[in-house]
């Protein structure tokens, strides 16, 4: 065979594994992005069913699926499901005025509990520290400074349950979801 005939095919073969990269690579992210929908979704439902009805909204089971989503898979990933399922539960649920306040608090808290290695437990603090404390401002601006005042012990016990159940789903689940990304 020819030395340029062999070039040719060399450079097909470069190419075509290029591809091939690009190919697996853009398949494991849309793997990744429709795993992150259904926990969002999942969160959204499991908040929305397991709701406890407050003077100033409610406490919900939202939480555990931020956590989750961030001991799973770091901090982008738990903001966006943090955000959004904070911003849609509200949605559903009818409280609209909370929603672009709940994407902040939700997302931060979700970005924070993230975290790993050493400053884990500074991100749990602040994730905490984000949802009770932004849940408080924003009460305030919404409720009154009364209101927010008295809605803090039950956002601190949604945060701490969120976590707890988030933490035992992350244990239990410890490799099923990573092999789902994995492409075939």
């Amino acid at each position: 065979m020819p030395l340029i005939n062999q070039r040719k095919i060399l450079k097909t073969n470069l190419k075509t594994k290029k591809l091939s990269h690009h190919v697996i690579k853009i398949h494991k992210i849309s793997r990744k992005i429709a795993l992150l929908a259904v926990i969002t979704a999942l969160s959204i439902v499991l908040g929305n069913f397991f709701k406890i009805p407050t003077p100033t909204g409610f406490l919900t089971l939202l939480d555990a699926g931020i956590y989750f989503t961030a001991f799973y898979f770091g901090r982008k990933e738990g903001a966006l499901v943090g955000g959004l399922s904070g911003l849609l539960i509200d949605l559903v649920a009818g409280y609209p005025q909370w929603m672009v306040f709940s994407l902040i608090c939700h997302g931060l808290q979700g970005y924070f509990a993230g975290f790993t290695g050493k400053q884990r437990y500074i991100g749990l603090l602040l994730a905490g520290l984000a949802m009770v404390g932004g849940y408080a401002l924003f009460g305030s601006i919404l409720s009154g400074p009364g209101a927010a005042i008295a809605a803090i012990w039950g956002n601190i016990m949604q945060n701490i349950f969120g976590l707890v159940v988030g933490y035992a789903l992350y244990r239990a689940f410890p490799l099923v979801l990573k092999r789902a990304l994995q492409p075939e």
